[in-house]
């Protein structure tokens, strides 16, 4: 359905009831990436599964602006909740850009965090020479549509098993990144390459967090990913063998098994990280 937050219209899958599970996609795909853990969740009991297409992706309108920042996507987020009469703190989960829209909501919106679930992500600003690539890259697409950066991400979003025994899935994450607006993409490139560094945050966030990586994730890799759980006072680490950067969608089985386990028992001491 289409909810009306701030300026836009955001697409938003608001599926059964209780517990509030925000799940938050990455850069520059839309919901869809979400729906095998959308599918197994909500045939639990208790979750109200909600997936939103941020603003100007996938089918929610925008952005009427050059530069998309990670504060403005979450404050977009807090007024989803609102429209969505959604009154208890949620679980935010968000994945590579998803995540850094994640550290801005714990800082931005704290009465409305109760859980954190970081996948493939990082805490990290991008270097001055990663900031550059993105900002040139922002032309190239304004330039020459998304095509061609839709294919270039490809080999580094997926393991190479993903790649070989899924293609069906390959296709249709590439097809949402052909799919996403030249402007859009443009605009959330600006905005990453500006986007805060949290790496001095993490002993402060507080709350029961749960930090996954891909195996073979080649853009947040598996040591980084793990020093950030051990930098977070309540996170626990959890690998998913056989997967890259797109873990959860590349194996929504036991991601969601992980995920259901974190929920079930958050409250709790973290286990030892693997």
């Amino acid at each position: 359905m289409m909810v009306r937050v701030a300026d836009v219209d955001l697409y938003v899958v608001d599926r059964g009831s209780g517990h509030p599970v925000l799940l938050v996609h990455g850069f520059p795909l839309d919901h869809s990436m979400w729906d095998g853990t959308i599918e197994r969740l909500a045939r639990q009991d208790g979750y109200r599964v909600i997936a939103p297409d941020l603003r100007g992706f996938g089918r929610s309108s925008g952005p009427n602006q050059s530069k998309l920042t990670m504060a403005q996507l979450a404050d977009d987020l807090a007024e989803l909740l609102d429209a969505l009469k959604v009154r208890q703190p949620v679980t935010f989960c968000g994945l590579s850009m998803g995540g850094y829209i994640a550290w801005q909501f714990w800082k931005r919106h704290p009465n409305r965090l109760e859980r954190l679930v970081l996948c493939d992500t990082r805490a990290a600003a991008d270097s001055p020479e990663a900031a550059q690539v993105r900002l040139q890259t922002a032309e190239e697409v304004l330039e020459q549509g998304t095509a061609h950066i839709a294919a270039s991400m490809v080999p580094r979003l997926f393991s190479e098993r993903t790649r070989r025994e899924k293609p069906q899935l390959v296709e249709k994450i590439q097809n949402a990144m052909v799919s996403t607006r030249p402007e859009t993409m443009a605009a959330a490139l600006r905005g990453l390459a500006e986007r805060e560094d949290f790496t001095e945050y993490l002993g402060r966030i507080d709350v029961p967090s749960l930090v996954v990586c891909g195996q073979y994730d080649a853009i947040s890799p598996v040591d980084e990913m793990r020093g950030i759980a051990e930098a977070m006072p309540r996170a626990r680490f959890r690998v998913i063998e056989g997967a890259g950067h797109m873990a959860p969608a590349e194996d929504p089985e036991t991601f969601c098994r992980v995920l259901e386990e974190f929920l079930a028992t958050a409250d709790q001491r973290p286990p030892p990280s693997n």
